[in-house]
């Protein structure tokens, strides 16, 4: 890459995870490296329209619920330069054209920072497939795999990775026939913990300490998905996530461990309450570090996923028992997040993470496009 890159950082989105979403583009793009590389801002406002440029960042910035660090006046200008906008078409009146084959028209490389469905459940690859525009993180099947926590336990547990016991639930199941739900799921004892099956970012779920609380908490996750899961509690466990980089040669950094400042770690707790530890590294054996880098690595594989994803563990205090609990394909990358963390702390810096990022989109599209389309 002996010249600038123009990258196209996505943000925002139509999924629940709209504002955190914008607190990980902010991070990106004040500091991918303005020497390599040009940046576009493409904003996805919450209801589907487009917006590049100029427009986007402040537009999508004001309405969110989240710290964004500081004001529009703060952001480099490159970031809101209109000079920005040539990937967008003006239509008379001033209008934005907003098909995606305009605001991608001029782009190099599109970076996705768009956390939970519609941006990281494989649409948005999809669309950007079609476009023939290299693009960070993994690929349409496997970003869609891993988005879903139904299907992706099924494929790790195929492959060998240890996972808790869970049960699938269907809304219309829950619907139809509450009672014997519930029954199913008490099966696995108490606690359990509830979730939308394709959300992320600790969205909609719940810690359920017993059969009292199960009903609201399944509620709650099937406000925002048709399908839900429930996962048996790990007794004590410790929270350690693996970051994991590359794409047909995969490296995990150092484990980190999270010690969140509430019962478990929640959307608060991630984005907004600042009192949660990170520990890097994790306080761990040599042996078990080890064993937790190489399960990492072999759901990453499994999963066949590339450029980047995080990797997080459950493993019950004072034991030896390691339990996969899910991978995230567009981690978090706000200055708190855990993913740039340990990679900073394995030795490869926040910038030079993202230019990483880049080259592996790059490559990634280079080595697919030797692949025939034709007989």
């Amino acid at each position: 890459m002996s010249q600038r890159i123009r990258v196209g950082v996505m943000f925002g989105g139509r999924s629940g995870e709209h504002e955190v979403s914008l607190a990980s583009a902010y991070s990106v793009m004040t500091h991918l490296d303005p020497a390599r590389f040009d940046v576009v801002p493409i904003g996805i406002a919450k209801d589907g329209r487009w917006l590049a440029g100029g427009e986007a960042w402040p537009q999508l910035r004001a309405d969110a619920r989240i710290a964004l660090g500081p004001s529009d006046a703060d952001v480099p200008r490159g970031l809101l330069d209109e000079t920005n906008a040539g990937a967008l078409t003006r239509l008379p009146g001033g209008a934005l054209e907003t098909r995606p084959a305009a605001v991608l028209g001029q782009i190099d490389v599109v970076f996705p920072v768009l956390h939970g469905t519609n941006g990281e459940d494989g649409t948005m690859q999809g669309l950007l497939e079609l476009a023939d525009l290299p693009y960070v993180g993994p690929g349409v099947a496997a970003s869609a795999l891993a988005m879903d926590k139904v299907q992706s336990k099924r494929v790790l547990e195929s492959a060998g990775i240890p996972q808790c016991d869970w049960r699938e639930v269907r809304r219309c199941d829950l619907e139809r026939d509450p009672e014997r739900v519930l029954a199913t799921c008490a099966e696995m004892g108490w606690p359990v913990f509830v979730k939308p099956a394709n959300l992320g970012s600790s969205v909609g779920i719940s810690k359920v300490h017993g059969p009292d609380e199960l009903p609201a908490a399944l509620a709650l996750a099937a406000r925002f998905d048709r399908r839900l899961i429930v996962e048996a509690g790990v007794p004590d466990a410790r929270e350690i996530e693996v970051a994991v980089l590359g794409n047909d040669e995969p490296q995990a950094s150092v484990a980190g461990e999270v010690v969140p400042c509430e019962e478990f770690y929640s959307y608060e707790a991630k984005y907004i309450n600042p009192d949660s530890e990170l520990m890097i590294p994790a306080p761990l054996s040599e042996a078990m570090a080890q064993r937790i880098g190489e399960l990492a690595i072999a759901a990453y594989r499994a999963l066949d996923l590339a450029g980047l994803s995080r990797v997080d563990f459950l493993v019950p205090r004072g034991t030896e028992e390691i339990y996969l609990n899910e991978v995230n394909t567009i981690p978090g990358f706000t200055p708190i997040s855990m993913y740039p963390k340990l990679w900073a702390a394995s030795g490869l810096s926040y910038d030079d993470l993202l230019a990483r990022l880049v080259e592996l989109a790059v490559e990634r599209h280079r080595d697919k496009s030797r692949s025939a389309t034709s007989i």
